[in-house]
């Protein structure tokens, strides 16, 4: 599902124009990410999940092409864990 086609959905499920649906949505994924932004982000939603925000160390890897061995800096990444709701939904 593209953000197009849930804009839409959410603007027929909610009987609300697709501009105000489509502002909603932007809200919701400016907001999580100003969350995550945080020293220890975390946004959990009960019943359909939990972002968060992890670092992931300094780590050795190796270019496929050559197998030369390289350093691979660490960085932010977000995870997301699955609620009850939506795996047994699923």
């Amino acid at each position: 599902m593209t953000k197009a086609e849930l804009i839409e959905k959410m603007a027929k499920d909610a009987k609300i124009s697709k501009a105000a649906a489509g502002a909603a949505l932007n809200s919701f994924m400016g907001n999580v990410t100003q969350a995550l932004k945080k020293k220890n982000g975390k946004v959990t939603l009960v019943g359909f999940g939990t972002f968060k925000k992890v670092y992931r160390k300094t780590r050795k890897g190796r270019n496929p092409q050559t197998g030369q061995q390289i350093k691979i800096k660490g960085r932010n990444a977000v995870t997301f864990k699955a609620g009850k709701t939506l795996k047994d939904a699923i």
